[in-house]
């Protein structure tokens, strides 16, 4: 029986049964040029504020959790795809930096939860605000380039 590998799990094979094409090609380098672009502003603005950009996602992430989930180490592992010791690390640099407060949750005694801190919520609405200013400013140039990426033409 075939055990597939890491990369073919995320759907990553070795040998594509799909032609591309010069356009294909040059949608993707483009996608890549934005992300890119918008990776280093987040970076950059990030850093602006005193906040390593680890920091900065970790933050985002426990804030944009859906009304009602709460935020334990192992999910900010899964949600910044990094290790869970990893995650273990990060959330100590945030507690020391006054970031992240760690709860026990009401609802399982054994499992910690974190919450964010007055501070961490001021530094992340003005990051979180030139963000979404920064998007939206990208936005018809994305949208254009996933439209061509989405349309099989042939």
């Amino acid at each position: 029986m075939h055990t597939p590998t890491e990369d073919e799990s995320r759907g990553m094979t070795k040998r594509p049964k799909v032609q591309l094409t010069q356009a294909d090609y040059e949608a993707l380098a483009a996608l890549r040029y934005a992300l890119r672009k918008f990776t280093d502003f987040s970076t950059s603005a990030a850093q602006e504020e005193g906040l390593p950009p680890q920091q900065h996602q970790a933050l985002l992430a426990i804030k944009g959790l859906p009304e009602g989930e709460v935020m334990t180490v192992g999910m900010l592992a899964e949600r910044l795809l990094i290790a869970p010791h990893t995650a273990t690390e990060l959330v100590g640099r945030l507690i020391a930096s006054a970031y992240v407060q760690r709860e026990t949750d009401s609802e399982d005694r054994r499992r910690q939860t974190l919450k964010l801190t007055g501070k961490a919520e001021d530094i992340l609405l003005r990051l979180s605000a030139i963000h979404l200013h920064e998007v939206r400013e990208m936005a018809p140039r994305l949208i254009e380039i996933l439209s061509r990426l989405r349309d099989d033409g042939r």
